[in-house]
């Protein structure tokens, strides 16, 4: 770009360019939702009383608006003010018109938009996003969406005595995809064991031939979710909290006994991997029997007095020593971590506030936001916004595509979007196989 002559005061202002596009990088997010047919699903599916035609466009208004970054209602209005609905492919709403729409919502309605969610993947798993493995992992874990108020309906205190939601996530650990999202009132264990049912089933509706794992942390662990897994065939590596069972195994094992492959942490010493240990249970007149994983570890150098002993860590799972060893085992316990990823980047954006005193209201803005994430994630990776195999964070995939400023213009009667040529993803946006994405 040439210097302007005279300095920056010479300068003119002017909003009079009706052809400019403030996110255009939308269109690969809106193309993405018109080849999965995402408005017509919701169309026929969620219509609250009262909230009139166009349900589908409310819907996509609200969840694009999550893709450039909103997080209120309120900030649909970015989509409004110039020309993006003409790269998204619907007119978008008016933020009091979202606000009514959420507000019209009832519990039974909001469980469709779920469904919506499932289709939705289904469509996407069909097109080229299912699971190339034979094995998919899912990682379920709960978070808190905190309120202010003790007017938010369903709205109660958890761990850290904390005033919010609880609602439960699980996420597909290879493309961090939400699989299910419900809204859960009240916290702790809660509806765990259904909502891992739930999920499973979801899982074998969109890809029947693949082998589940579950992973999970200690709030989850529990024989009804042991049998619930066993019915639906479900491999699974969970935490376990410390408890007396946990502390005479740990005693049962000799101080030579313990694997000698050693862990290498920032500011922990070595610690070394535990053997697995099989412990029969009796529950009732049934007995089971899981493998339990031990791992200990402990600081070293000058804050080795703060832990002066070795600290246990425990993971249960029903796969033997031939199919998962010890060292697999407690490494894959420790990747459920990821699943923090995806809880918050939904919690970052869709899910930074909970707006409404409707518990329905708010179950669907959390539909809302799973659904952003989910096609944040397609188009990222139609578009090669990130290398394969490595965390996706929303907010970075908001900066890099979505929030590009184009012209929308025509040549030889072809609507053509112009872009940035220096932009750092032009390669990207202009790569011969996704030419079709740049036109519109």
């Amino acid at each position: 770009m040439s210097t302007v002559v005279g300095g920056l005061d010479r300068i003119e202002a002017v909003f009079d360019d009706g052809s400019v596009v403030g996110d255009a990088g939308l269109v690969l997010a809106g193309t993405l939702v018109g080849r999965l047919g995402l408005e017509g699903l919701v169309g026929e599916a969620v219509r609250p009383p009262g909230a009139g035609r166009g349900s589908g466009a409310k819907v996509l208004t609200a969840v694009c608006s999550m893709l450039v970054g909103g997080s209120f209602f309120s900030d649909a209005d970015r989509l409004r003010a110039d020309s993006a609905g003409a790269v998204v492919g619907f007119a978008p709403v008016a933020p009091s018109t979202l606000g009514t729409f959420a507000r019209s919502f009832a519990w039974g309605r909001a469980r469709r938009l779920d469904r919506v969610g499932e289709l939705v993947l289904g469509r996407a798993w069909a097109a080229g996003a299912a699971p190339a493995a034979k094995a998919v992992t899912v990682d379920v874990d709960s978070t808190l969406a905190v309120v202010h108020s003790d007017a938010k309906h369903g709205a109660a205190y958890g761990h850290g005595e904390r005033l919010g939601y609880h609602p439960l996530i699980a996420v597909r650990d290879d493309t961090g995809e939400i699989v299910h999202s419900p809204m859960r009132k009240g916290s702790s264990q809660r509806g765990n064991v259904g909502f891992a049912a739930g999920t499973l089933c979801r899982v074998r509706r969109l890809a029947p031939d693949a082998a589940l794992m579950l992973r999970a942390d200690a709030g989850f662990l529990s024989w009804d979710l042991i049998d619930k897994l066993e019915a639906h065939d479900t491999r699974f590596v969970v935490a376990v909290a410390p408890n007396p069972s946990v502390t005479a195994a740990v005693a049962a094992i000799g101080a030579h006994d313990w694997d000698t492959d050693r862990l290498h942490r920032r500011r922990r010493s070595p610690g070394r991997r535990g053997h697995s240990h099989q412990r029969p249970t009796r529950r009732g007149q049934a007995q089971a029997t899981v493998r339990l994983v031990m791992r200990r570890t402990r600081l070293a150098g000058g804050q080795a007095e703060l832990w002066p002993n070795w600290r246990h860590h425990a993971v249960a799972t029903d796969i033997d020593a031939d199919g998962l060893d010890t060292k697999a085992a407690d490494t894959a316990c420790r990747a459920h971590a990821r699943v923090e990823q995806a809880i918050r980047d939904i919690k970052a954006g869709g899910l930074a506030h909970s707006p409404s005193g409707r518990f329905a209201a708010n179950a669907a803005r959390l539909a809302f936001a799973a659904l952003a994430h989910n096609i944040a994630r397609w188009a990222a990776r139609i578009g090669r916004l990130h290398e394969p195999h490595k965390p996706t964070v929303g907010a970075t995939l908001a900066r890099r595509l979505p929030s590009i400023a184009g012209r929308l213009d025509r040549r030889s009667g072809r609507p053509t979007l112009q872009l940035p040529g220096r932009h750092i993803h032009h390669r990207t946006a202009t790569h011969p196989q996704h030419a079709p994405v740049c036109c519109v």
